[in-house]
């Protein structure tokens, strides 16, 4: 099924929807945000959330996503806006364990954060995902069949749009831009996830598991991922040659 790509609408403030059932947190987090300049809004199940979505007019640029919630769970309703909308998802869970974090990303979350955690933080991570892209930037990567356009985010090979989340193309638009080349975990979490890695995190382990699928199965021609032992990650065009994971 092919996922509607949501767009920023055209406004200065970019807007953010908290999907929490602690409304005295999204009371407190809506005020922070809001002083920083973003338009916040705030719904209490995952339903609404969905619903919510299905509102142009209403649509956000960004879901703050917490994981516990009555009914429809935070993991239920990520799985089913994925089916749909590529719009950025962080999740929050007081359920800090490592299997917890991984079962959001593999489900398309693009960052997930433990309960309690500072605004600052939360803040660090929502402007990372909102981040425009850099007016230095060529206009168009190639990386054998891949083409990137880091103005529009958008992906293509064999002239088929690949359907990527945030972190997704983040991660590619790096790793292409240094096709052939080995790169490290660390810079990758900085440049593609915009922040500093962290101890025992798998974040780009499993963003980079989902695109490798997304790649299979888009061109029998696509490049590869290559894992490199203790050293990070390597995109490997079809016919060059390169180490093994």
């Amino acid at each position: 099924m092919n996922r509607e790509l949501l767009q920023p609408a055209a406004r200065n403030r970019s807007r953010i929807l908290i999907v929490d059932d602690d409304r005295e947190l999204c009371g407190l987090l809506q005020d922070y945000l809001r002083l920083e300049g973003f338009d916040v809004d705030a719904v209490h199940d995952g339903q609404a959330a969905l619903d919510r979505l299905g509102d142009p007019a209403r649509r956000p640029d960004l879901l703050i996503l917490d994981v516990m919630m009555p009914g429809r769970d935070g993991l239920q309703t990520l799985s089913e806006l994925r089916a749909r909308h590529g719009l950025p998802v962080i999740m929050l869970s007081a359920r800090g364990e490592p299997v917890d974090r991984v079962v959001g990303l593999e489900l398309g979350a693009d960052d997930y954060l433990a309960k309690p955690c500072l605004p600052r933080e939360l803040l660090a991570r929502v402007r990372a995902r909102l981040r425009p892209p850099l007016s230095s930037q060529p206009q168009a990567v190639h990386a054998g069949p891949l083409r990137l356009y880091p103005a529009e985010r958008r992906a293509l090979i064999d002239d088929a749009e690949l359907d990527l989340t945030g972190a997704e193309y983040s991660l590619l638009l790096a790793l292409a831009q240094r096709a052939g080349q080995i790169v490290d975990k660390a810079l990758l979490t900085r440049e593609a996830l915009g922040r500093e890695i962290e101890r025992f995190d798998r974040s780009v382990d499993v963003h980079l598991s989902r695109l490798r699928r997304k790649l299979g199965e888009a061109s029998t021609h696509a490049p590869r991922i290559e894992a490199i032992r203790g050293a990070g990650y390597q995109l490997i065009l079809q016919g060059s040659g390169g180490p093994g994971a």
